[in-house]
């Protein structure tokens, strides 16, 4: 394999110039590494899951669910395929439109239970920025199973709709729908 190839994810896409404009994000949001399969290797520390690339952290979120858990390379053929969507949709960098996704579809404020004698109360707090990485990863990987259970469209199709959608901070985005839903109920508990 070239060197200028190792720099590349899947063998096309630049990561040397993708801007996280979001300062809460842009510690989190691992993007140098095109690698994505790391084996594991994150899981023996308890937060070491923010130094994996945000593509292996979608691809493990697309794995999850009833249908695809443990199929890796079915989900990396599927994400590999919606980046090669979005790049003939849009012409640009599918990795900068899944980190502008990510900044638009993480919540800033969740609500927690506190108990106060016997009754709970809900409380609006800031969310932290990689728990915000890791709902947007989630709700962008649950908005194209969603749209493509029961449909003519094909999975990598729906992913890529959802990626761009949500890189344009679209209502009708599942995962800025479920955000804008999260931070309302915060909003009425502060």
């Amino acid at each position: 394999m070239d060197a200028e190839q190792n720099h590349l994810l899947f063998g096309k896409w630049e990561l040397n110039d993708i801007h996280v404009g979001d300062p809460g994000v842009r510690r989190y949001a691992q993007i140098e590494r095109p690698t994505v399969h790391t084996g594991g290797r994150h899981a023996h520390q308890q937060f070491n899951k923010s130094n994996l690339s945000i593509v292996e952290r979608l691809i493990n979120k697309i794995m999850r669910g009833e249908e695809n858990t443990g199929k890796k390379l079915s989900a990396y053929n599927s994400l590999r395929k919606a980046f090669e969507i979005i790049n003939k949709r849009t012409g640009q960098n599918p990795v900068q439109l899944l980190v502008e996704a990510i900044e638009n579809a993480g919540p800033r404020e969740e609500t927690v239970r506190l108990k106060y004698g016997g009754i709970s109360v809900p409380k609006a707090v800031d969310t932290a920025s990689q728990r915000r990485i890791d709902l947007a990863l989630m709700y962008i990987a649950q908005g194209a199973q969603k749209a493509a259970f029961k449909s003519k469209r094909p999975f990598e199709d729906c992913l890529a709709s959802e990626i761009i959608a949500a890189s344009k901070n679209d209502v009708r985005s599942f995962s800025i729908s479920k955000k804008e839903e999260k931070e309302r109920v915060a909003k009425a508990a502060r």
